[in-house]
């Protein structure tokens, strides 16, 4: 897939799955995975996200979450993004692929929908410049059953808020 990079600072390309400016398909294969979601029981109510990493052989790394306190279900969705951004980081991870359920995070990540919302905006903004210290990334929406142990690990998180 052909990469860009333009003034406006946009990272991503295609609608589909979206890639950082600097792309290689050697890169691309050895990249860490990261599952990640994030729910709020009640919305706003209880929320908590997980994330679950995996190495670019697939094998298991790393399982994040935590309870958030009372928030909306899409500030968790960006708290457990800016937790697998943050342990990227600390790991000097380079190339991560990042798999979620939200459909508005993935498509305000690549640049399809703005980001209105204050809150969400300080969450986006972070998450853009974790981003641009990777060398590569890619963000793409899976349906829920395509993201079970994140949606357990965030489930989890929510339970110790009761």
């Amino acid at each position: 897939m052909p990469s860009r990079s333009s003034s406006s600072g946009n990272l991503f390309s295609s609608p589909n799955s979206s890639t950082s400016k600097v792309s290689t398909p050697k890169t691309a294969a050895a990249s860490h995975t990261a599952h990640v979601d994030g729910g709020a029981r009640g919305n706003p109510g209880p929320a908590g996200y997980g994330v679950a990493i995996q190495d670019a052989s697939g094998k298991p790394v790393a399982e994040l979450s935590e309870y958030l306190g009372h928030h909306t279900n899409n500030y968790a969705e960006y708290q457990g993004l800016l937790a697998a951004l943050r342990y990227a980081a600390e790991k000097q991870i380079t190339a991560l692929k990042v798999v979620s359920d939200s459909e508005l995070m993935v498509r305000q990540m690549k640049g399809i929908y703005k980001v209105r919302h204050p809150e969400l905006r300080k969450l986006y903004d972070e998450a853009q410049q974790l981003v641009r210290k990777l060398e590569y990334f890619e963000i793409r929406h899976a349906l829920r059953e395509h993201n079970k142990i994140a949606d357990r690990l965030a489930n989890e998180a929510m339970d110790k808020g009761r």
